[in-house]
């Protein structure tokens, strides 16, 4: 009786993990949205003529990505994501002053949770990501002088709360709001340009024999929609 059971058990095993074989593990997905960008703040800079100036950071914008996914079980996901926002680079304080165009690209690699059963309609998630941002370069035209601020790539986070509804067993549609900060630091005092975000804004302490490090960060958040193919 035992051994019988004990067949019957591994039977059961074997067909659970067929079945799970045989599903649709891979997530294909081209996103939309709109993207709240945060810069930097500081001491205010005085531009003769202009005004005086207290942040530099991107505007708000459209955004798009793609996704890839893996379901590395049941609830487990593991996948690659990127993201583009064409924006423009905008110092603020007592005005605005629009410095130039940028482009700002996400690649994260991340690991998510995904509620409810493997073949339910609606699937609550949240994942979270490791990865890198780049800020492409700005032909920057402020004051009557312009130059190019080379870009460069800094290392950043990024984490979401969404939903997957699939109408269908291939398709789906995605909804998901994500929130991506990326640290800035510098040790240089003044208002400087250069290849992280353009210009940004430092302290100095006279108590020091160096200027102190500043740290902040810029944030970035998403609202996005898009489709799901499975494979």
């Amino acid at each position: 009786m035992l051994r019988r059971a004990t067949w019957m058990a591994a039977a059961c095993l074997l067909v659970a993990s067929l079945s799970w074989a045989q599903d649709s593990r891979v997530e294909v997905s081209a996103t939309a949205g709109w993207t709240f960008g945060d810069g930097v703040s500081g001491p205010g800079v005085v531009v003769p003529g202009a005004g005086t100036f207290t942040g530099i950071g991107p505007s708000d914008g459209l955004s798009w990505g793609l996704r890839l996914g893996i379901m590395a079980s049941k609830h487990a996901e593991i996948g690659f994501l990127f993201n583009q926002q064409p924006t423009e680079i905008e110092i603020t304080g007592t005005s605005t002053v629009k410095l130039g165009d940028e482009s700002i690209r996400n690649y994260h690699g991340y690991i998510g949770y995904n509620l409810g059963g493997a073949h339910a309609r609606v699937r609550p998630y949240l994942l979270v990501g490791l990865g890198g941002t780049q800020y492409g370069t700005v032909k920057a035209s402020a004051g009557g002088v312009q130059r190019d601020i080379i870009g460069s790539t800094r290392f950043s986070s990024t984490a979401a709360l969404g939903v997957k509804v699939f109408p269908g067993p291939k398709v789906g549609i995605r909804l998901e709001g994500r929130w991506t900060p990326t640290r800035v630091d510098s040790d240089v005092p003044g208002w400087w340009c250069d290849p992280y975000w353009g210009c940004y804004l430092t302290e100095w302490y006279p108590d020091q024999a160096r200027p102190s490090e500043v740290k902040q960060y810029s944030h970035h958040f998403e609202l996005s929609g898009g489709l799901i193919l499975r494979f």
